[in-house]
């Protein structure tokens, strides 16, 4: 059997000391969880963080630079996942475009407030990475190389 991690992005937006976060579905209960989803074929990162914070919040996203790439595994019977974080802005908000099937709602949280709601996290990723960004940690976009398609 070959290992291979799930590939995921995330997007951490503050604007006005708030942070954008979704409330979604999922199978253990309600959860809180940053603007995320798995990258598809085909597809570069960049490109799929864009489409990942449309798809969950209906804004357009644009990223700025990225704080870190995160291997994480909840435990040795759970599946692993290589999340890449990107840090940027948003603009254009559609309020009438449907949002992606899970998501309940789009919060504004303080960091407060997202500590309050640490229960409630999709991962410990979500606090790790807002974290990493308040601690000044950013990476340039141009470390990412995307080579699909490449003879």
């Amino acid at each position: 059997m070959v290992w291979k991690p799930h590939v995921t992005v995330a997007a951490i937006i503050e604007q006005d000391q708030r942070f954008l976060l979704v409330e979604e579905e999922t199978p253990a209960g309600i959860a809180f969880n940053q603007p995320a989803g798995h990258l598809e074929p085909s597809e570069s990162l960049i490109d799929a963080v864009k489409r990942e914070v449309n798809e969950e919040t209906a804004w357009q996203f644009t990223p700025e630079y990225l704080t870190s790439i995160q291997l994480w595994r909840k435990n040795p019977d759970f599946p692993s996942f290589m999340r890449v974080c990107f840090v940027g802005h948003c603009y254009d908000h559609n309020p009438e475009q449907a949002l992606d099937e899970g998501i309940i709602r789009t919060h504004w949280l303080t960091y407060n407030e997202i500590v309050d709601h640490k229960s409630q996290l999709r991962s410990p990723l979500v606090l790790t990475t807002i974290d990493q960004y308040l601690a000044g940690e950013h990476y340039p976009l141009t470390l990412l190389k995307t080579f699909l398609d490449l003879e």
